[in-house]
């Protein structure tokens, strides 16, 4: 006979993703989105080198809704979704094949650097994040490892002489650094801010 006040037993959440985590995925990359927007926006007031600090200043704002996605979400697949689709409109708006393949490579990594937290850990999704966020290199690392195929883009596009010597003069093997390193920096400080602001979405999720 069934015991009394016996409590019913609850099902263990899948670690699949359903319909509703895509659609929540769909949602916070449409956020993410605009927040890469502001992103290039406020780059291009960078002097003379906007282009190639666009990643890290994308890298210092978004940390509130990657961290967002990850409390609501908090199964595999996740980030690299929200890669995948960021790395995909980035390939067809004219980017090049580099630009998609840095988006999955990278948010691919990050979903598994945070999985091993369980996606509750707050140290392995802050790195997560940082790995996360170099899946925007793409546009920008063929400024320094495809310099002739980025030159003919641009001259078919029909940027001037002045303007194409202009975008490369910022670039050199310091510069690449630099910008890696800036990736870095502004990652931990987005993610840390992030996680910050969304302390108590964290502790309804279980994120510790």
């Amino acid at each position: 006979m069934n015991q009394p006040n016996q409590p019913a037993v609850q099902s263990p959440k899948s670690s699949r993703l359903a319909v509703p985590d895509l659609i929540s995925i769909g949602i916070f990359t449409a956020l993410y989105f605009v927040c890469v927007c502001v992103a290039t926006l406020v780059s291009t007031l960078i002097a003379g080198a906007g282009t190639i600090f666009l990643p890290a200043v994308a890298a210092l704002i978004c940390g509130p809704v990657f961290m967002l996605s990850v409390a609501r979400v908090g199964k595999f697949g996740g980030i690299t979704v929200m890669g995948v689709v960021i790395g995909l409109f980035l390939f067809v708006s004219g980017h090049f094949a580099l630009s998609f393949v840095a988006s999955v490579v990278f948010p691919l990594a990050g979903d598994l650097i945070a999985r091993i937290g369980n996606y509750k850990n707050r140290v392995t999704i802050l790195i997560g994040y940082v790995v996360f966020c170099y899946g925007l290199t793409g546009p920008i690392l063929p400024l320094w490892f495809m310099k002739d195929a980025y030159v003919a883009s641009l001259e078919a596009r029909g940027k001037s002489a002045a303007y194409i010597n202009d975008l490369f003069s910022q670039i050199s093997v310091g510069s690449f650094f630099v910008a890696m390193a800036a990736i870095l920096v502004c990652g931990l400080i987005g993610g840390w801010f992030g996680q910050r602001i969304l302390k108590k979405h964290f502790v309804k999720a279980g994120i510790a």
